[in-house]
Parts: structure tokens; C-alpha cells; sequence
């Protein structure tokens, strides 16, 4: 029986030491693998592409939608989710806000109207749980 209570009180021993070691108020986040290339046709990429945008033009003042002209480069980072890092070029489109499903959004060609961008988008994700979240976004013309 003290055997059994020794092993018991060992346990709660190591439980209390873990729950001491971490910092809670530290908020950083433990970086498994740092920012490394990926393939910009990856679907996750694209998927954390697609979120980014949608925020993005939640947020906008803008009353036309920016679509995506180009991908430059997309890297990852892996802490508990995974973390993109996604260089794109924007536009404006012809399409003002609101925006219905069927509506077929293209590129503003005219000059006095479009508007080009160059991104940064920063999105956390667990894409199979369908979790994103957009860390960082910062936008500047072209």
C-alpha cells in the first residue's frame, strides 16, 4: 500500500514540476521548424491565400474587390499550427461590394480605375479543422 501511495504522490510531484516550468505569461510561441519555401499551387497555401483575402476585403475601405494576379512566394512555419507567410500581388476588380456568388469578378482593366498591390499576408492555420486566423497583413501599391 505505501508503495502505491509513493507512486501517487511521484506523480503529482512531476504533474505540479511541468505545470511550474511553463511560463503562461511569456505568450510565445514554440517554433518546431522556422520559415522554409513551399510550393505555391500547395492547398494549403491556397486555402490560407483564399481566407487572407476574404479578410482582407472585409476590412477594406475599398467598395471593389481586390482578387489575387499572382503568387510570388509562400513559405511555412511550424509551431502548433501551421504558420504561412504568403507574397501576393492584388488588384482591384470590377466587382463593387457586396459580391454574389455568381457574379464574375474580373481584373479592372482601366487604368484610372485599377489598382495593383504588393502583400504580405501572415496566416496560422489548422487547415483540417478548418481553423485559420491572419496574423499579420500589410499591403503597399505597386
Amino acid at each position: 500500500m505505501i508503495s502505491l501511495w509513493k507512486f501517487f504522490l511521484l506523480l503529482l510531484t512531476l504533474s505540479l514540476a511541468l505545470a511550474a516550468s511553463q511560463d503562461p505569461s511569456s505568450n510565445e510561441m514554440k517554433v518546431l521548424r522556422t520559415l522554409t519555401p513551399v510550393n505555391v499551387t500547395n492547398a494549403n497555401v491556397r486555402q490560407s491565400l483564399w481566407f487572407a483575402m476574404q479578410e482582407y476585403n472585409k476590412h477594406s475601405e475599398d467598395k471593389h474587390v481586390f482578387l489575387v494576379t499572382k503568387i510570388l512566394q509562400a513559405q511555412l512555419q511550424i509551431t502548433d499550427r501551421l504558420e504561412y507567410l504568403i507574397d501576393a500581388e492584388i488588384a482591384r476588380s470590377t466587382c463593387r461590394k457586396p459580391v454574389s456568388e455568381d457574379e464574375g469578378c474580373m481584373i479592372e482593366k482601366n487604368a484610372k480605375l485599377g489598382k495593383k498591390l504588393y502583400c504580405n499576408f501572415w496566416v496560422r492555420t489548422l487547415p483540417w479543422n478548418g481553423e485559420f486566423t491572419v496574423i499579420e497583413e500589410h499591403c503597399k501599391d505597386v
